[in-house]
């Protein structure tokens, strides 16, 4: 091989390495971005308004007939999960935990609810997936099944 091949070859290299670097790094600020904003919303627009016992979170649990007590549970699950989202280790399972409550809310949506925004669940859980997709190793490591 000559040098010219040489220097080429270990440029390409170079290069692949910097663009595999910049990738991963905006791959870790996309999915800081989902848990941020989805931490934000978990907490925020759906667990506090639970908690405070907005009326209009009320009006929703008693249509739906349970009792204020669920309101209030399910209100402090949401807000675990956005407190879960937040933090390095824990964000795979709480976004996977995210996700099985949500299959739960469309279930609820579907049968309490008669189908009335049946399919907001599925909007959140697709970010939530890619956080639960990209914290895998994680997860794993917590559940004690190493890579």
């Amino acid at each position: 091989m000559s040098s010219t091949a040489t220097a080429t070859a270990a440029t390409t290299s170079t290069s692949t390495t910097t663009t595999a670097a910049s990738s991963g790094k905006a791959v870790i600020r996309v999915v800081w971005t989902l848990r941020i904003l989805l931490a934000l919303f978990f907490a925020v627009a759906s667990a506090l308004p639970k908690l405070l016992a907005v009326p209009a979170a009320t009006t929703v649990f008693d249509a739906m007939g349970v009792g204020h007590w669920f309101m209030y549970l399910t209100g402090l699950v949401e807000l675990a999960g956005a407190v879960g989202l937040l933090v390095r280790r824990l964000a795979g399972p709480a976004a996977t935990a995210l996700i099985v409550f949500l299959v739960f809310a469309f279930v609820t949506q579907l049968t309490a609810m008669h189908g009335e925004n049946a399919g907001t669940p599925f909007i959140f859980m697709v970010p939530l997936a890619v956080i639960a997709w990209n914290r895998r190793a994680e997860t794993a490591e917590l559940l004690g099944r190493r890579r």
